[in-house]
């Protein structure tokens, strides 16, 4: 179940981690079915979630949070989307995605006619372009043990899977791209993720100082593949594209320059209220996919559940994604008789703590010790308990119970050692020593901050200081990985299609793995694991790999999240998704009644 790329959970979302191949999406069909039924044209709707937006690039470490790629879904579009039965859906209206060739595997990208940026521009083979560039790392030379090299795009995925491509084949007429690989890839449907094409070429090709989209192409075919054996200086005008890629696109308010928020989808932000609102109006040029419905949405950022659910009950929003908790389900439920819908599931997200290998936690003694003093049982308990009586400590980081390898991987991956909270075995391990340990974690939400209040009290018992690092909701996700605290309370959340999601949070130097975790083996198994296209020898693989994590006393998985959505009977076409999309997933069939 696991995920071609994941995405920082709210803490709401709720399944699995990393999950794997026992949910791996089939092809199903092409271009997906209009509106819904019982809706008309027109109108508006108000959505609440968690999270704050805070960029327009949702692909890079820094801005991979749930609510940027939600946002990024409903404003642009690519060659599918995944539907609630985690199927890959194909969206021909945009393009077509075809399997040229198995021996090598080649996959040919074509762009329909028609299709276009918000400013009028046509969607090329150079956006195409683009993201593979990004995706793939294929210009990186960055040498992390000689302190060499240059690493050019913060990509928030892995990048193994592209960096089996050549130089990509494009077609004089700017519509095609055709990518072949030295070795099978079991994503390779999902490859160019997104599912949409986020960032237009000819905006950073023109911000960069180039004539324009094919001066783009040029520079990126003249300059060579990176080799961090031999790395080269920086290429300057790569360089000041891809740092319009990784920063450029970030904000918490509208920019001033439309450029820099260009839409090639349903619909195009109007306004950005900072921390509090978005608001998105129908693309009126769009019709290469699903066309919605509604003219308009508004997106209201509430971390707290109760206010959620005060905004449905007086009108002032339409769908909520709240906090998953049994009074809030008890709150919601009370609400049926005024027509609220309540759906309330497993999804494909976890809850877990991580420990840099860095600072009091570059000893492994420490950070076991650390790991004997986090009360799981509590947490599962405060947090989910009463919203699921089977809910139980999360013992693997890349499966869940669900699924049928997670017990044989927990048996064998040495989650037994911190089954309980050991304070006496936490002291034995520190020998006299009182390491101060800051923790960040999203202070707007209410589990998180619950967590962190119960990991505090019992590591203190142990000899642990604990310094509250938590942030506000648009500030966390930016925050990871940069060195400003020595563990960090959060959840995943992912797709729920394709092997990639493991690599891209646990391979050595992937800009999604902010703890820095490094184990070669484990690196050669997550190498042959994103080539593995049978199933049953992924999980042999994610099996072993989990081991490797749980050994180097990684940090712990609290709970499998449950997710809990709500809407009222203004709105219909809302249906349960169990994946990082939430609701969102199908948001064109959206309608006022």
């Amino acid at each position: 179940m696991r995920l071609g790329r994941i995405s920082k959970a709210v803490g709401v979302a709720a399944v699995a981690a990393i999950a794997l191949s026992a949910c791996a999406g089939n092809s199903g069909g092409t271009t997906p079915s209009t509106a819904a039924a019982a809706g008309k044209q027109g109108g508006s709707a108000t959505v609440v979630e968690v999270n704050a937006f805070n960029t327009f690039n949702p692909n890079t470490a820094d801005g991979n949070t749930d609510i940027n790629s939600k946002i990024s879904y409903a404003t642009h579009s690519g060659f599918f989307y995944i539907d609630n039965k985690l199927n890959v859906v194909r969206n021909e209206k945009f393009g077509k995605m075809e399997k040229v060739s198995d021996d090598p595997l080649t996959v040919k990208y074509t762009i329909n006619d028609g299709v276009k940026w918000s400013d009028g521009t046509p969607v090329t083979s150079a956006d195409l372009l683009l993201q593979w560039a990004a995706f793939s790392g294929y210009y990186n030379d960055a040498n992390a043990d000689a302190k060499t090299g240059t690493s050019y795009f913060s990509y928030a995925g892995d990048p193994t899977g592209l960096a089996l491509t050549d130089f990509p084949e494009l077609s004089d007429d700017g519509k095609s791209m055709t990518l072949k690989y030295s070795k099978p890839f079991a994503d390779w449907e999902i490859a160019l993720g997104g599912p949409g094409v986020d960032i237009p070429a000819h905006v950073l090709a023109k911000k960069a100082g180039l004539a324009d989209a094919k001066a783009f192409v040029d520079l990126l075919k003249g300059t060579p593949r990176g080799d961090a054996k031999a790395p080269k200086p920086a290429n300057a005008q790569l360089k000041a594209m891809a740092d319009l890629w990784n920063t450029g696109f970030d904000t918490k308010t509208l920019p001033a320059d439309p450029s820099l928020y260009l839409s090639n989808g349903p619909f195009i932000v109007k306004s950005v209220n900072q921390d509090q609102s978005l608001t998105m109006v129908k693309n009126q040029d769009y019709n290469w996919g699903p066309t919605p419905n509604l003219d308009e949405i508004t997106v209201r950022y509430i971390g707290e559940a109760p206010a959620q659910v005060q905004a449905l009950k007086n009108g002032e929003a339409d769908i909520i994604a709240p906090q998953a908790s049994a009074d809030t389900v008890e709150q919601l439920k009370a609400l049926e008789s005024q027509g609220v819908t309540v759906d309330v599931g497993n999804q494909l997200a976890y809850d877990h703590i991580d420990l840099n290998y860095s600072g009091p936690f570059a000893d492994k003694n420490v950070r076991e010790a650390f790991m004997k003093a986090v009360p799981r049982a509590d947490i599962v308990d405060k947090i989910v308990k009463k919203l699921d009586p089977k809910a139980a400590p999360l013992d693997s980081q890349l499966f869940v119970p669900d699924q049928a390898p997670y017990a044989d991987s927990v048996k064998n991956n040495g989650s037994s050692a911190y089954q309980g909270v050991d304070i006496d075995g936490a002291k034995k391990l520190l020998n006299g020593a009182t390491p101060t340990v800051r923790i960040m974690y999203n202070k707007d939400n209410p589990n998180r901050v619950d967590a962190f209040s119960l990991i505090s009290e019992s590591a203190t018992k142990a000899g642990f200081k604990i310094v509250d690092g938590g942030l506000g909701k648009s500030d966390w996700g930016k925050a990871l990985g940069d060195g400003t605290y020595d563990a960090t309370i959060f959840g995943w959340s992912n797709s729920g299609v394709g092997v990639s999601g493991v690599p891209q949070i646990f391979k050595t130097g992937n800009d999604s793995n902010f703890n820095k975790f490094s184990d070669p083996a484990a690196d050669k198994l997550m190498d042959e694991l994103i080539v593995t296209t049978d199933k049953s020898k992924q999980d042999g693989l994610v099996t072993q790999i989990d081991k490797m994590i749980w050994d180097s006393a990684y940090g712990l998985p609290l709970f499998q999240s449950v997710g809990v959505d709500a809407y009222s009977d203004r709105i219909t076409g809302v249906k349960y998704m169990p994946n990082q999309t939430g609701v969102w997933w199908n948001f064109w069939e959206w309608a006022q009644k």
